[in-house]
């Protein structure tokens, strides 16, 4: 698909959302992920949501009647990291268009099967995700910010987009959206390199300058901080479709004996 802006939507079924190449933007009533490749929405049936891609992305949606999923997620929108299985499944049931018979035994199978499996894979949700504004002045703020991710920005020229004072917007940042400006910023500024290492012929060092870093050395440590990867290997991971390595397990601490 081109570029592309959907406005606010609900579906009455449970939709499985997943940009098989590209990255696509999702929001909800209060918050905003990015979605690129290897990485899947839950979106609940009857959640209001909008998407939006600025460049060319491939997209497979799969919604499911909520009388197939008994075991549903509670929440509204989860993202999560999509396993091998699953990804292979997902691509799969583009077979199967929305006006296939209703006595398709194979199809009723394979979808039911997609159904139990989607509890334990929507519930390694990941918590990258920005929060959303409730207000038009926060908006503007977080519009402001997302807008100017390239260049040096400060904290009081969005304040000063939003028609606020340092010390209200602050305020607004705290009490609607649970965070502050600059962690805002730094978390937006991951999530763009994310959409960016994702594209075709991607450069970490571009990269690092397009997303407002002047040193490879701390964008490097900044991303690898907030993703458990290296820009060099997420792109890499991403561009040959791999899933993303597990972390490394922790060594359990025995209590020692009083």
């Amino acid at each position: 698909m081109p570029p592309l802006t959907t406005g606010w939507h609900a579906h009455r079924r449970h939709q499985l959302l997943y940009a098989a190449r590209g990255a696509l933007h999702l929001e909800v009533d209060r918050a905003q992920w990015l979605l690129p490749p290897q990485r899947a929405a839950w979106l609940r049936g009857g959640t209001l949501h909008r998407a939006r891609a600025n460049h060319l992305v491939t997209l497979c949606t799969v919604y499911l009647e909520p009388s197939l999923v008994p075991t549903a997620p509670q929440e509204e929108c989860s993202v999560f990291l999509l396993p091998p299985l699953a990804r292979e499944m997902l691509i799969y049931s583009v077979r199967w268009g929305p006006e296939r018979a209703p006595d398709d035994t194979v199809a009723e199978s394979f979808f039911q099967t997609l159904a139990h499996l989607l509890a334990e894979w929507s519930s390694q949700g990941q918590t990258w995700r920005l929060p959303r504004a409730r207000t038009p002045e926060l908006e503007k703020a977080m519009a402001y910010t997302l807008a100017h991710l390239a260049g040096p920005l400060s904290f009081e020229e969005a304040a000063r987009a939003a028609g606020l004072s340092g010390r209200t917007l602050a305020r607004r940042f705290d009490e609607e959206a649970q965070t502050t400006w600059r962690r805002f910023l730094h978390d937006a500024r991951m999530l763009r390199a994310m959409e960016l290492l994702a594209q075709d012929g991607a450069r970490v060092t571009q990269t690092a300058y397009d997303v407002g870093f002047e040193s490879l050395a701390a964008f490097t440590h900044a991303f690898h901080a907030f993703s458990g990867e290296r820009p060099r290997d997420f792109r890499q991971r991403v561009a040959q479709g791999a899933p993303r390595p597990a972390p490394p397990l922790r060594p359990t601490r025995r209590k020692r004996a009083e």
